[in-house]
Parts: structure tokens; C-alpha cells; sequence
């Protein structure tokens, strides 16, 4: 994915954790240019990864992911959806989301990688770090691409000087150059999604206490309640939001949790069922094949 110098940034170590029984790679600040909680430079063709998962396996981090690309097409694997990038694109994820590299794409351009913790939280409400809701896959215009070039250049200038500032202005440098680079992005990926989605604040609230309570709590009258709305209200925004009912957004929820556990853990499917709110591991499997076509023994059978 990257050549030597960035190649921390996409590889676990022997400290990798793990999260909800998810093995999940931290970023290794350690391998960082001074220390730091970023890293940005070329990708490349010399890709390694830690012995227990490769590249082209599912694999989840806890640490931002943001991939320039000069060339094409690559096609890309976030939360089971295939993404297709091609020179020009962008694709930016998430902590604690999973993704996988194709074998069969060259990927080539820049990637930035940043520790959660690296900015203030301030800049994190700011830049949108957490908008899981937005797409990964970012295609700007020329305008807008041409400013992410240029804020990307001058960020990987800074990483990479490390003689013209002692390291705590280098990392304060460093935190403005990429508060700036992150602020165009996170333009970018609020107007390429739904205009409304951004500014409803009912969906939001529904939104993020899903993602709190998906694992033991499906019901869409509940939530409701607990966030003092009528179901009407919470439907409508729901709608407007996404296009899909409240039960259809939590049932992808709880769907994609179930699909990370069982492509990454050896969990027995009835304990992946216990895991998201289905004590029975009968009523699991029918839930799942409805959301999938598939059964879970066959999906996590796809992926092995």
C-alpha cells in the first residue's frame, strides 16, 4: 500500500488490539517521523502488513485513512461495500471500520494517516472525523481537487522537515497544515452527500443513538421515546435524512456489525447473533439471510 516510509501507518505491530472480539491495528506512532500521530507520503507497490492479516484480507483499524490516488481504476472494500477509484478520487475511513485492499489494483498516489487523538477536539467537531454517515469514496472538481493537492504538498513538506523547528512546534505546525487540509475534505464529503442530511438535527440525534444501542436495542419506537420524538416525526426525518425507514437504517446497522464479526472473529454464529441482540441463533439466521440472501456460515465461508 505504501512504501517504507508511510508503511506504519497501514501495519499493525505486535501490540494490535482488540475491540468487541474484532482484532483491530492501532496506528503505530512509533514508526511516525518524530513521533507524531500522523504520517503522509507515497504509496507504492512494496506492501507488507502484520503476518496475521494481509492486505487483501478484512482487516479493521482505529486510526483515519485518507488515499489520494493518481491512477486507475482501484477498487476498494469499506464495510463490504466495493468502492472504485480512479486518478483524482479520494477515499478517506474511519476508525473501526473495516476494509481490504485488492490484489489486483496498482494503487499509487498519496496517503495520509492521523491518530484520533493527534487534533484537538475542537478541530475533530470541526472536520466532521466522525461523520460515518458521509461516503468514502470523494470525487471533487477540479477547483476543489487542485486545493487538496496543494494542502497535502505543503502537509507532507512539514512532516517531512523535521531540522527547521524543534518537535513541538513541528507538531503544532503540523496539527494547523492538517486542520487546514481536513477542513477542505470535510467540505467536500458534507456536499457530496445529501444536503439534508447534514442539517437534520432529529436524524443526527436517531443516528448516533443507534450507534450507541444497535447491539441490544432494534426497536424503532424506542428510540423514539428515549430521544422525545413521535415515531411519525422520527420516520419522516429518517426518510428525508436517508431515503429509508428507521427500522431499515438499524437493521443495516446491526447487519453490517454482524457481517465485521463474523469476517474477522471465530466467534460461533450463535455468539455473533448474542453479540448484536439475538439471543436465539435460529432467529439470527433468518434475520440475516433476509438482510443478505445469504446464510452467515456461507458469508463468513466467502471470505476464508
Amino acid at each position: 500500500m505504501a512504501d517504507r516510509t508511510t508503511q506504519g501507518s497501514i501495519q499493525g505491530g505486535a501490540d494490535d488490539g482488540r475491540v468487541d472480539g474484532i482484532r483491530t491495528f492501532p496506528f503505530p506512532v512509533e514508526l511516525s517521523v518524530g513521533g507524531v500521530g500522523m504520517q503522509v507520503g507515497p504509496m507504492g507497490t512494496g506492501r507488507t502488513w502484520h503476518a496475521d492479516a494481509p492486505l487483501e484480507r478484512v482487516h479493521r483499524i482505529d486510526f483515519h485513512v485518507v488515499m489520494l490516488f493518481d491512477g486507475g481504476p482501484v477498487r476498494h472494500m469499506v464495510d463490504f461495500a466495493e468502492y472504485e477509484a480512479r486518478a483524482g478520487d479520494l477515499l478517506w475511513i474511519r476508525p473501526g471500520q473495516v476494509h481490504r485492499f485488492s490484489p489486483t489494483s496498482e494503487y499509487r498516489g498519496t496517503v495520509l494517516t492521523m491518530q484520533p487523538g493527534f487534533l484537538p477536539r475542537t478541530t475533530v467537531e470541526a472536520t466532521g472525523l466522525y461523520r460515518y454517515d458521509l461516503p468514502p469514496l470523494l470525487r471533487p472538481s477540479e477547483p476543489r481537487l487542485a486545493g487538496l493537492k496543494a494542502g497535502l504538498a505543503q502537509l507532507q513538506r512539514e512532516y517531512e522537515d523535521t531540522e527547521t523547528l524543534p518537535l513541538s512546534l513541528h507538531a503544532a505546525v503540523l496539527r494547523h497544515t492538517l486542520t487546514a487540509f481536513l477542513l477542505r475534505l470535510a467540505h467536500l464529503a458534507a456536499s457530496s452527500a445529501d444536503a439534508g442530511r447534514q442539517a437534520e438535527s432529529t436524524f443526527t440525534l436517531f443516528r448516533d443513538a443507534v450507534e450507541k444501542g444497535f447491539a441490544t436495542n432494534h426497536s424503532v419506537s424506542a428510540y423514539a421515546d428515549a430521544l422525545g420524538y413521535s415515531r411519525r416525526t422520527l420516520v419522516r426525518a429518517v426518510r428525508a435524512a436517508t431515503g429509508e425507514t428507521p427500522k431499515g437504517f438499524i437493521d443495516k446497522r446491526v447487519v453490517l456489525e454482524a457481517k465485521r464479526l463474523l469476517a474477522h472473529t471465530d466467534l460461533p454464529i450463535g455468539r455473533v447473533g448474542a453479540a448484536i441482540g439475538f439471543p436465539d441463533a435460529a432467529n439470527f439466521s433468518k434475520f440475516f439471510q433476509q438482510h443478505t440472501e445469504m446464510t452467515p456460515a456461507a458469508f463468513r465461508a466467502e471470505l476464508r
